[in-house]
């Protein structure tokens, strides 16, 4: 088993204005800065890199996609981890990646 480095902070939940936009949580850009510096080279295509994400104790495999405009990682928030959290836009959440 590969060992994983774990971060955890606090994020807000936004959705992306296009028609059904996905929601998701930016990562902090210092934490986003040390990812990418040490940790890029495990990035698949479009910036994507798998991580484990936990949110008020659900853990769930996925990635994180950095997003050049941004200048940070992002991580989508699918339908059915929001619905089993109870998690709307607009949410401050304590989230917990491991990658």
């Amino acid at each position: 088993m590969n060992a994983r480095i774990r971060y955890d902070f606090k994020a807000e939940i936004w959705q992306h204005q296009s028609e059904g936009g996905w929601f998701f949580v930016s990562l902090p850009k210092a934490i986003s800065k040390e990812i990418r510096d040490n940790l890029k080279w495990q990035e698949e295509g479009w910036g994507r890199m798998k991580v484990i994400a936990t949110v008020k104790g659900i853990a769930w495999h996925t990635a994180i996609w950095f997003d050049n405009k941004h200048d940070t990682y992002l991580l989508p928030l699918k339908a059915e981890i929001r619905k089993k959290a109870d998690l709307r836009s607009g949410d401050i959440i304590d989230v917990s990646i491991a990658v």
